[in-house]
């Protein structure tokens, strides 16, 4: 299958080994830094004949490949992700889908119109952690479902900033909850049932007084199943990462993944004894090499079967949908001093600037 990245920045890597480890025919990179592919040619011993391009709109109309995996700044995610469609490409974008629900509903109708498939890059559904709370989840084995918590404990410096322009702005990032937080704030609401009824959200900008958005964010979330949801997420951790936390509590069960990125779990009870929390905990166990953790090159299997089978990716577009309708709803609440009613129609990052001025 023809391959091409856009986008060679800090996570694209991460797509280069996912893509080996799927055998896709990488046939062109793009980013508008000519060093930024060089490098990831030598680091990843490609091929020497790989196009490179500074323009992905020259890579679409020549090299026309069949599965395109998008991992520029957020704030471009969207609009290259319909040209990739517009070309009949099998698209991966990384997080966030975008920052406007208006451009991912965009996207998902017009990949429904071409006949081509989208997915998201949550790539931590893929944790064996993760997928282990999922089947508990699918069995019942919760019972009623009462809340779960969301905690994602970082820190991010000046150089982190500063090496990239972009990030913590309005336009093109958003703050910690879009950024760093969203995969987490995926889980939780895929956990909880997906239907949300209301949220109530604050954020602040405490430390990072040289970026727009938020570094810390706090919410209450009223699922309408009669579960509640809480999130708590900074990069304000000092001196480096702490961890980033899940818990499922239910009527039958407790439930803790933890770890640097939700990659291990800590904590199992369920009251039928299906099984043996120490060996779970075993068996769940993964230690990744930073926080991006091994769910790549899952997803990427997944999305290729997805094109072959022709069926909608484990994480589709509409799941990329609904992590960023939840953090829109943080950011509106936080902003208008008011509960947020879901589902929402519209929404943008772009609806917050000057927040914190």
């Amino acid at each position: 299958m023809r391959y091409a990245l856009i986008g060679c920045g800090r996570i694209s890597s991460n797509h280069v080994v996912a893509a080996l480890n799927n055998n896709l025919d990488i046939v062109a990179l793009c980013d508008i830094v000519e060093d930024n592919m060089i490098d990831k040619i030598l680091k990843h011993k490609l091929r020497k004949d790989i196009k490179q391009y500074t323009d992905y709109k020259m890579l679409l109309k020549e090299i026309r490949p069949e599965f395109v995996a998008i991992a520029t700044e957020s704030g471009k995610h969207a609009q290259i992700a319909l040209d990739c469609i517009d070309a009949g490409c099998n698209v991966i974008i990384e997080k966030p889908i975008a920052l406007s629900l208006n451009d991912a509903d965009e996207i998902i109708r017009r990949a429904k119109e071409r006949n081509v498939k989208v997915c998201a890059c949550h790539q931590n559904r893929f944790n064996k952690s993760i997928q282990k709370i999922r089947e508990a989840i699918e069995m019942n084995r919760f019972g009623k479902l009462y809340y779960g918590t969301a905690h994602i404990r970082w820190a991010r410096d000046y150089e982190y900033y500063a090496r990239a322009k972009w990030r913590g702005t309005w336009e093109q990032d958003g703050g910690t909850l879009m950024n760093q937080c969203i995969h987490d704030i995926d889980l939780l609401r895929w956990m909880m049932g997906d239907d949300i009824e209301e949220v109530i959200g604050l954020t602040d900008r405490l430390k990072h007084d040289y970026i727009q958005a938020e570094d810390f964010g706090l919410a209450l979330i009223k699922f309408k199943n009669g579960s509640y949801g809480v999130i708590e997420g900074t990069t304000n951790v000092y001196p480096n990462n702490l961890e980033e936390t899940l818990y499922i509590f239910g009527e039958k069960g407790t439930v803790k993944a933890g770890g640097e990125a939700v990659n291990i779990i800590e904590e199992w009870r369920f009251s039928d004894y299906l099984d043996d929390a120490k060996e779970v905990k075993e068996e769940c166990h993964e230690n990744p090499p930073n926080i991006y953790g091994f769910g790549h090159s899952k997803i990427y299997a997944d999305v290729v079967n997805a094109i072959k089978n022709d069926r909608a990716p484990y994480v589709d577009a509409e799941a990329g949908r609904r992590a960023l309708e939840l953090i829109l709803a943080i950011y509106q609440s936080s902003y208008t001093h008011m509960p947020v009613k879901l589902p929402m129609n519209t929404g943008s990052t772009l609806d917050f600037s000057g927040m914190f001025v």
